[in-house]
């Protein structure tokens, strides 16, 4: 397989989930009750899995940075593979925001962008919530791509629509720093962005941690740490 297939199918993958799922919310008229928060859910989930299904066995199906993050400390792709992921992530986030914003307008591209849910969640607590459920989705996603059913993108995707049922209320569960970013910049909204990034990169340590420790049973997910920052340090060589 070349190189560019896995990007390809990156950028194609967070189109996808991108685009179906903030295409729910244009859809709708917005999350106004619990059929909306139904509705949004099922969109991203269902998103997910058509994008799993389709190209996940090209390039692992991550089609988040924080999914891709978690892969990367557990080494299953290297440094040069994380950016490269992440780039493509970001591009195809942005592909999908762009559309909406040139078949309709960037007001209703920013009325999909994630917002705290002011003054029940300030950005503190959102903070800890966008952590936790990017904890609950990419440990999911950690441990199910290893299996060898072909069921593992139903599971991927159940837990998607499970964090986005519990999240939306509160944050609008995120749990993808490019699914947020794209209708931060293509609509112009930023309210409590670094929640949403660093949210979900500290979610995505802690998938990691509770993954060495509770399905490797390695107490002392530290030491990997080491083995990290020398593929971080070769990659880096390698990229120089």
């Amino acid at each position: 397989m070349r190189v560019f297939q896995k990007y390809a199918a990156e950028f194609f993958g967070t189109l996808v989930l991108v685009g179906i799922g903030t295409g729910t919310i244009i859809g709708i008229g917005g999350i106004q009750d619990s059929s909306g928060i139904v509705a949004v859910a099922l969109a991203f989930g269902l998103a997910l899995m058509t994008a799993l299904y389709t190209v996940g066995g090209v390039s692992g199906g991550h089609f988040n940075p924080a999914t891709s993050l978690a892969a990367f400390l557990d080494r299953r792709i290297g440094l040069v593979d994380l950016l490269g992921y992440w780039v493509a992530q970001v591009a195809g986030a942005l592909a999908a925001s762009a559309v909406f914003a040139w078949v309709l307008d960037r007001n209703a591209v920013a009325a999909t962008s994630t917002r705290i849910s002011r003054p029940v969640v300030n950005e503190l607590s959102g903070f800890v919530a966008e952590a936790v459920f990017t904890l609950v989705f990419v440990f999911a996603v950690l441990v199910l791509e290893k299996s060898q059913a072909h069921t593992k993108y139903i599971g991927m995707g159940v837990a998607l629509t499970a964090v986005h049922f519990v999240g939306i209320a509160f944050t609008g569960a995120s749990v993808n720093p490019a699914r947020t970013f794209a209708p931060a910049l293509i609509g112009g909204s930023w309210d409590g962005f670094w929640v949403f990034v660093a949210g979900p990169t500290v979610g995505a340590i802690l998938a990691w941690a509770f993954y060495k420790i509770i399905i490797e049973g390695d107490l002392k997910p530290g030491d990997d740490l080491v083995e990290v920052k020398d593929a971080v340090v070769e990659g880096a060589k390698g990229i120089l």
